[in-house]
């Protein structure tokens, strides 16, 4: 071709496409679906693996380092030890754009495993100083196969891909460890995980009771605040038989839980801010006939809104030390973020749901779910960059998933079926946003 005859087809090329290169070829779902279902052995194999050998918070170092291994060998650049035990590989295509981020995370919980699957954790780990039980109770172990295969797939494609993925394998998503400051996702994001490339967005899933292979979300507020609260209650230790000589901190105890509840019941309209605040562990006493002279209690608050959240703070700290007073004890209230609320971003939210559908069948997606109280730290990852997190129905076949196990329950199980439907949503969002850019 002439030079003159090539300098025309490119000013018509870019005539077409407002003056920039037109968007690159779209990668066909069907090379998508044979690259996801020639991987799927590994990743049922990778979570077994991992199923059978989880680890806490900050401990998963055998889970890092496999998953290092296999980013390695795919040919991924791959930091590691960024926020303790958290892994970051990026995949650059061969042609330059823009970057997608896609997440998963990777601790365990100290739960006594009661699924009865062959693979099943006998693990144990140390969890406020004692030794207990560790089980994959919520499903993460799912999470680190699908994002690791994804990453496979995605590899294989590199020539196709016009820009960056960086796939973050978190630590602690449950939470910060006792002695703790921050949870995974933060210190991540304190050492440089959105940075060098910096993501223009960032996407991820749980695997959730739920019609297998069904993903839903919803824009704007999805997942709850979450708080942790530790009150110190401070009485007078005396005999059971006379509690008028002492201060009963265990009665000041009934009358705290029962203030919260009705505060909470009673102020807050549950149609228009979902709140949930929960007293779930109390310390106190270490015999029958003794009154102590001290009790501890901790729990958990979950909202929407942070005006109203702020606000019953306040009232509940009043309040605590108000019902304190009137039995002669004193009183010591604190809270903490644990996850901040998940938003996802609205635009990205309306353009993902047909990607989705890509992946997961027509009918499948739904993108207008109610929100929900469980809390996720990918709040904190979707508050650096615009992002969406969304859910997979991981239900065994034929099951209910009103009645399926919980995440977090002993019996928490994921249908394998569903693992496929995952690695495919992790490769097309990436695909399809890099597509769009």
């Amino acid at each position: 071709m002439s030079l003159r005859r090539l300098l025309l087809a490119s000013s018509v090329v870019l005539a077409l496409s407002g003056g920039v290169a037109l968007a690159q070829e779209a990668v066909p779902v069907a090379s998508v679906e044979a690259a996801v279902q020639a991987v799927n052995p590994r990743v049922i194999a990778w979570r077994r693996d991992f199923h059978a050998n989880p680890e806490l918070g900050f401990a998963e170092t055998r889970t890092a380092a496999a998953v290092a291994e296999h980013l390695r060998s795919l040919g991924l650049e791959v930091r590691t030890e960024v926020g303790r035990t958290g892994v970051v590989g990026i995949l650059r295509g061969a042609r330059p754009g823009k970057t997608v981020a896609l997440r998963a995370d990777m601790d365990a919980l100290p739960v006594e495993e009661a699924t009865g699957l062959p693979f099943a954790s006998t693990a144990t780990g140390t969890y406020l100083g004692n030794t207990v039980p560790v089980a994959h109770a919520c499903g993460h172990d799912a999470h680190v196969a699908m994002l690791m295969g994804a990453a496979e797939v995605l590899a294989g494609m590199k020539d196709q891909i016009a820009g960056t993925v960086v796939f973050i394998f978190q630590p602690a998503e449950e939470g910060a460890p006792p002695g703790e400051p921050k949870g995974g996702a933060a210190l991540m994001i304190e050492e440089g995980a959105l940075r060098d490339p910096r993501p223009d967005a960032i996407f991820g899933l749980h695997v959730v009771p739920g019609r297998p292979g069904t993903i839903f979300y919803r824009p704007r507020g999805f997942m709850a605040a979450s708080d942790r609260v530790d009150i110190v209650l401070n009485g007078r230790q005396t005999h059971g038989a006379w509690p008028w000589k002492g201060v009963d901190v265990i009665a000041v105890t009934g009358q705290v839980i029962e203030t919260i509840n009705t505060l909470t019941a009673r102020t807050i309209d549950p149609t228009t801010t979902p709140t949930v605040f929960t007293i779930a562990t109390i310390d106190a006493g270490v015999r029958y006939n003794i009154i102590p002279d001290r009790a501890v209690l901790s729990g958990t608050l979950r909202t929407f809104n942070i005006a109203q959240r702020d606000d019953l703070v306040r009232r509940t700290e009043a309040a605590v030390g108000h019902v304190a007073e009137a039995y002669g004890a004193t009183a010591e209230f604190s809270v903490r973020q644990n996850a901040a609320l998940v938003f996802n971003n609205e635009e990205l939210s309306a353009w993902l749901a047909p990607v989705l559908e890509e992946a997961a069948g027509s009918g499948n997606v739904n993108p207008a779910s109610p929100e929900t109280t469980v809390a996720e730290d990918f709040s904190y990852l979707s508050q650096e960059v615009p992002g969406v997190f969304y859910h997979l129905g991981g239900s065994a076949d034929g099951v209910d998933p009103a009645t399926s196990p919980p995440n977090h329950s002993p019996s928490f199980d994921v249908n394998e079926a569903v693992l496929p439907v995952g690695v495919k949503a992790h490769v097309l969002t990436a695909l399809r946003f890099l597509e769009r850019s």
